[in-house]
């Protein structure tokens, strides 16, 4: 009992630093995230996060990004507040899945091949981001 007491203990302490630290990455249940602004989550492969943009916005976006990267094999599926883009980019199978949140809330997850790559996905992110406003 002892020993589960210390573990909680350690663990509390060590969250506590990280948050004391500012905008320091804080991993919380093998989940990386990011405090400040643009929060990104990354979980099982995807990269998510919300753009305060409407959903038409930002699908427009992520359909410019694949263009800019020379995208083949697009497969785009839209829906009533809902769309998912397949693509291949530089040998690697990508995919945006985009969710509408509220008004002028969307929800964006990118996942970069098989595995999901977290700097690949992170700048096609950076990239539907420059892609919102420019407008």
């Amino acid at each position: 009992m002892e020993m589960i007491r210390t573990k909680k203990w350690f663990a509390f302490l060590i969250a506590v630093t990280f948050l004391m630290a500012g905008c320091a990455p804080l991993l919380v249940g093998g989940v990386a995230m990011t405090a400040g602004a643009g929060t990104y989550v990354f979980i099982n492969g995807w990269l998510k996060t919300d753009y305060h943009y409407p959903f038409e916005d930002v699908w427009g976006a992520c359909e410019k990004v694949v263009a800019e990267m020379n995208a083949i094999d697009v497969i785009p599926t839209k829906e009533i507040g809902e769309g998912k883009i397949k693509a291949l980019i530089d040998n690697e199978t990508v995919w945006f899945t985009i969710k509408y949140k509220s008004q002028n809330i969307t929800t964006v997850s990118v996942r970069v091949g098989i595995l999901g790559s977290r700097p690949a996905a992170q700048r096609l992110h950076d990239m539907v981001h420059d892609n919102l406003k420019k407008g």
